[in-house]
């Protein structure tokens, strides 16, 4: 496990999850998070550009597209596939594997996060592995769990 600026990382075959404490609640970091207009702000590796579509607030089975850019433009549409309010939340694209927000309370009311970039759920995790993953999303997940936590400082 790799810590470094407050945000604690793991690594393993499948998954990398990065965990931090937000001064907020659960509810209030929950309501970010459930919003995909807010996941430009919140993405570790820059990729997210904007949102497509109408899904304003996120509950499980929605469908919302996002705006990209790795090299290239591209869209792409997710699902959200799991839910409990202020609790979990966690979506999908066309690949399978699931990008996925765990809020835990704190006793003195803040929030412990933990993102995880999950490839048990992929279509075809031989194919990513073979690019690196899940690995390669380390930094991006950390950086996404600071900049939620930057959102609330």
């Amino acid at each position: 496990m790799a810590e470094r600026s407050g945000v604690s990382t793991e690594v393993d075959r499948d998954t990398v999850r990065a965990s931090g404490v937000v001064a907020a609640s659960p509810a209030a970091v929950f309501d970010v998070l459930r919003h995909p207009a807010n996941h430009v702000a919140i993405s570790g590796d820059g990729t997210v550009r904007d949102t497509s579509g109408d899904a304003e607030r996120l509950e499980l089975g929605s469908r919302f597209g996002m705006r990209m850019r790795l090299g290239v433009p591209y869209r792409i549409r997710s699902k959200v596939v799991e839910f409990e309010e202020d609790r979990l939340i966690a979506w999908c694209h066309v690949g399978g594997h699931r990008w996925r927000w765990e809020l835990e309370p704190t006793d003195d009311g803040r929030t412990r996060v933990t993102e995880t970039f999950d490839m048990t759920t992929s279509r075809f995790p031989p194919a990513l592995r073979v690019m690196g993953y899940p690995k390669r999303h380390r930094d991006n997940v950390a950086a996404s769990v600071a900049n939620l936590i930057a959102h609330f400082a």
